[in-house]
C-alpha cells in the first residue's frame, strides 16, 4: 500500500513539476518581448495605460497592470517613451504615451533581432 501511495505521490509531483515548469517558462518567454509589443503598440498612436493592457489582452499577452506600469516608467526614463496628460471627461487626466524618435530607432532593431530570431527557431524546430 505505501508503495502506490508514494508512486501516486512521485506522479502528482512530476505533473506538477512539469505544469509549473511550463508556465515558467512560458511566462519568462512572455515577458521577454513585452517591451517589443508595448513600443510596438504605442508606434500606431498615442496610448493610454489602459488602452495598452486591452491590446495586450487581446492579442492573448496576459499581463498585469503591476508588469506594464513598472515597464511604461523604464522605456520612458530610456527616453525610448514620453507621455502627456489630457483631461478626460469621465474621470481624472489619462496619461497618455507616444513613441520618441530614439523609441522609433529602437523599435525598428527589435523588430529585426525579431526577425533574426524567429527565423533562426523556425529553422531548428521545423521537423526533418
Amino acid at each position: 500500500m505505501l508503495c502506490i501511495v508514494l508512486s501516486f505521490i512521485h506522479i502528482f509531483a512530476m505533473q506538477t513539476y512539469e505544469v509549473m515548469k511550463l508556465e515558467n517558462t512560458t511566462a519568462q518567454m512572455r515577458k521577454g518581448i513585452l517591451e517589443f509589443c508595448i513600443l510596438s503598440l504605442i508606434s500606431g498612436g498615442d496610448l493610454y495605460t489602459s488602452e495598452i493592457l486591452e491590446a495586450l489582452k487581446k492579442g492573448k499577452m496576459l499581463v498585469v497592470e503591476g508588469t506594464v506600469y513598472p515597464l511604461l516608467t523604464r522605456l520612458k526614463n530610456a527616453d525610448l517613451l514620453q507621455y502627456r496628460w489630457e483631461e478626460s471627461t469621465s474621470g481624472p487626466p489619462r496619461k497618455y504615451y507616444s513613441i520618441t524618435p530614439k523609441g522609433e530607432t529602437f523599435l525598428a532593431e527589435l523588430k529585426q533581432a525579431w526577425n533574426e530570431l524567429n527565423k533562426a527557431v523556425k529553422i531548428i524546430t521545423q521537423k526533418k
